[in-house]
Formats: structure tokens, C-alpha cells, sequence
């Protein structure tokens, strides 16, 4: 059970940290300007292993690759953090391990934006918010929205990603817990 909890905690830090690290590097490539709450809790929570990374991995076309080989360094050490405790022993596919749960916290990252657009969309389109995460949401509602018409005027485009999303979870999960 102690260890349970303790999974439980990392897990939760270090997805946390993750998705800040991984947001980073989305942010930079859509190209948004994140509202200034946003941009400085991302920078303050995130600075002490983007910049150091950036003197051995600079940005190539336009991306913030340091951001991204940080999110995937923080996972592996979760990782092994995690497979250390629970069962003493680390596997050798650690490095796979490792990317599946940093998928399954992207898309767990991307639903949670989707969520946010709809709330927005339904409570105040105007809110300070709501261009930032529409602008962080367009990339993978855009190609949606060309194949799915509006209907009533109501766009499904959403609905669509989250159940295509929810199946890409599906899919990382089967491979993250063959088990279960």
C-alpha cells in the first residue's frame, strides 16, 4: 500500500512536470504567446532543466527540442524511480516504458486542453484564456473540422478528437500494462 502511494506521488509530480515541459514545447511550435500567468508559471517551473538542456540540444526549425528531451528525461527518471521501488529491479526497456508514459501524458495533456476549450466555449468565449487554448487546440481540431460538418451549428470536431484520443489512450495503455 506504502508503495502504492508512493507511485502515486511521483506519478502525479513528475506528469505535472511533464506536461509543463511538454506545453513548453507545443506553445512554441503552434507559435502562441501564452498570457503572462501562464507563460511565467511555465518558465519558473521548468527554467532549471530547459536551460542547462539548451547548451547541448538547441532549437532545429523552429522547435524547442529542449523542452521535449527534458519532458522525456523527467519520465525516464520517474520511470526508473518508479520500477526501483515497486518491484527492485530495473527492466530493460525502460526507454520504452519511458516514451509510452510520456505519450499517455500527452494525450492526457491534449484531452485536458480539449476540456478546457469546451468549458470555455460554453461559459465565456471571451475569457482571457480562451485564444490560447483555442490557438493550442486549432492544430488538432483544424483537420477535423474539414471532414465534420457543423451540425446545428454545433461543432462536433471536439467530440471527435477526445473519442480519438481516448482510443490512442486505449492503445498506450494495452502496450504500458500488458497485464491488465
Amino acid at each position: 500500500m506504502l508503495f502504492s502511494i508512493f507511485n502515486l506521488i511521483l506519478y502525479a509530480v513528475a506528469g505535472l512536470l511533464v506536461n509543463v515541459l511538454l506545453l513548453r514545447f507545443w506553445m512554441q511550435a503552434v507559435r502562441v504567446r501564452p498570457p503572462m500567468s501562464v507563460a511565467e508559471f511555465t518558465f519558473q517551473l521548468t527554467d532549471w532543466l530547459v536551460k542547462p538542456l539548451r547548451r547541448v540540444i538547441p532549437g532545429v526549425a523552429g522547435y524547442d527540442w529542449a523542452s521535449l528531451i527534458g519532458a522525456l528525461l523527467v519520465t525516464v527518471v520517474a520511470t526508473l524511480i518508479g520500477l526501483q521501488v515497486w518491484s527492485g529491479i530495473a527492466p530493460d526497456d525502460v526507454l520504452v516504458q519511458s516514451l509510452l508514459r510520456l505519450i499517455q501524458w500527452a494525450i492526457y495533456g491534449l484531452m485536458f486542453a480539449l476540456v478546457l476549450e469546451v468549458i470555455f466555449s460554453w461559459v465565456n468565449p471571451y475569457a482571457p484564456l480562451a485564444p490560447f487554448v483555442r490557438t493550442l487546440n486549432e492544430p488538432i481540431l483544424r483537420p477535423l473540422r474539414r471532414i465534420i460538418p457543423l451540425v446545428g451549428n454545433v461543432d462536433l470536431s471536439v467530440f471527435v478528437a477526445f473519442i480519438l484520443l481516448q482510443i490512442a489512450l486505449t492503445l498506450v495503455a494495452r502496450f504500458l500494462f500488458p497485464g491488465a
